[in-house]
Parts: structure tokens; sequence; C-alpha cells
């Protein structure tokens, strides 16, 4: 079963979406869908393909095909089996737009995920469709019409300019974000063409934008996470310790890596509140993501 609250607490803050009175609200071209867990809560005046949309795009953002109790069969017995308590019911939540992945990617380059939020919480607000009180995320003509002084408001700094490039790749059909047709190996081997899009970055896309079974092995949080369940220094674990250590989880690799993501954000998020709580400033330092 599938614990949507869980699910709605790893997602990106960015104002396309709310979680009220347990219904989760989606803000999506063609207007706002809701999802209790059980119930699809659509438009009256969606036509038959769009509301069959509606509940796919529901689907995809909240992983509501996952399999969980397959999953914790495959960990139960292993360093992980703590994990399944610790976030029963979580899914990977996954963006309803190719190019929002692409974009929310490259924000979340070598900053805090607190900040990347921010940053990309602005940028909505600057270029997105308002419809009640959540934003449509901005289509890549929105951001095309934008320079990048007015990209750079949203704080996105030096990745303003990779945003506006690969948007303008995009608009031009010299950057293909449908690469169902490729393996993982050969999607990340194409996307790290481009400028702005490093393997992290290809990874993370990959993950988020299109449900592909691959993880970042050489995210920070991810090797942190890692290291805290095996009594290592994060120095100690490196990319290929992650990548022998997650693998043979075959195809719940991508689940596992981000539990264990997850695991790590929650102890990081403990230790500065605690730090906080006894007035230890050097806790509030910037969490760098790989």
């Amino acid at each position: 079963m599938i614990d949507l609250k869980k699910v709605i607490h790893e997602m990106i803050k960015n104002k396309t979406w709310k979680y009220e009175n347990g219904i989760f609200w989606q803000a999506l071209d063609y207007g706002i869908v809701g999802f209790d867990g059980e119930n699809f809560y659509l438009p009256y005046y969606l036509s038959s393909k769009e509301k069959k949309d509606a509940k796919e795009k529901i689907e995809f953002i909240l992983g509501l095909n996952t399999d969980l109790e397959k999953f914790y069969g495959e960990i139960q017995d292993s360093k992980f089996a703590f994990l399944i308590d610790e976030f029963y019911g979580l899914t990977i939540p996954a963006a309803p737009y190719k190019y929002q992945a692409l974009v929310e990617t490259i924000a979340q380059q070598q900053v805090s995920f607190e900040f990347a939020m921010r940053t990309i919480r602005n940028l909505v607000e600057l270029a997105g469709k308002k419809i009640g009180d959540l934003y449509v995320f901005p289509k890549p003509e929105d951001i095309s019409k934008l320079s990048i002084e007015d990209l750079k408001k949203a704080k996105l700094g030096y990745r303003a300019e990779y945003i506006r490039e690969l948007t303008d790749l995009y608009l031009k059909g010299k950057l293909n974000l449908s690469l169902d047709h490729l393996t993982e190996q050969e999607a990340i081997k194409y996307l790290t063409k481009f400028r702005g899009i490093g393997k992290w970055s290809a990874e993370f896309f990959l993950l988020y934008g299109l449900r592909r079974n691959v993880y970042p092995a050489g995210d920070l949080g991810l090797r942190r996470g890692i290291a805290k369940i095996f009594g290592k220094k994060t120095k100690e674990v490196k990319e290929k310790d992650v990548r022998e250590i997650i693998e043979p989880y075959g195809k719940w690799k991508s689940l596992l890596a981000f539990y264990i993501l997850c695991y790590d954000r929650k102890t990081e998020m403990e230790k500065k509140e605690k730090g906080e709580s006894n007035g230890d400033n050097s806790s509030k330092r910037k969490v760098q993501r790989a």
C-alpha cells in the first residue's frame, strides 16, 4: 500500500501541487486534478482522452504502479531491512513532464535540496501559468522568452545559462528527451554530450523524468547514506562502492538508492535540528549535492 503523505514529503515543493485534506492536487495543462489514494478528482470539462491522460500523469508522478511488497521482500534480509519500517509505503516521485524534469534536475546541481526547491519555486512563479493557487510548470516556450538576467532573478546562478541553452536546443529539436528507444548507458552517453548535463544530471533525469531503473551513484547524499548504514566515513565510499552494493538488487536498484537518499536526508535534517537547538551554527553549512 502506497503512503501518499510519505511520497509527497519527498517531492519538490515547486508550487505546481498541494496536499490538502488528504487529497493530492496537481496543476496540469488542462486544469487541476486530484487523487486521495483511491479516487481521482478530475475537472468535469475534460475530454475522455484528457481524463485518461490525467490519471496516467498522477500514476506516473506518484509511482502508483510500484510493487512495494516485492521490493521489501528483496531487502528484508539485508543491511537495508530497517528502511522498510522507516519508509513503508514510499515510492519514487517523478515529474509529470520531461522538460520539467530536465529543468528541475539542472536546478539541483551543486546546491542543497532546500535551496534548489526555492529556486525552482521562483522560476515557476516567474514563468508558469497560474491556475487557482497553483501554477503549471513553465513550458519551454515560456522559458525561451526570458533573458539570462530574468532567469537569474530566480537565484539559479550559472545554472540559468544551462537551462536557457538546453531549452533552446529542445525547442529546435536538437535535444531529444524521449529516450525510451535507448538503453540506460546509451541515454547517459547521449545526454552528457550537451553542455550543462553531466553524469549525475543524466542519471537523475532518467530516474526523475522517465522512471528508468538508474540512480546517481556519485551523489553525495547516496554515498553518505551508505556510509552511515555500513559504519564508514563518507570519503571512504566511492562511486564504484555504491554500484557494487546497489547493482545486485537488479530491478529494485533505483528504489533502494532512493530509500537510502531519503534516509540520509532525514538523518541530516535531524542532525541540523539538533544542532540548531544546541546553538551549533556549524550544522547550518550548506550540504552539496554531487
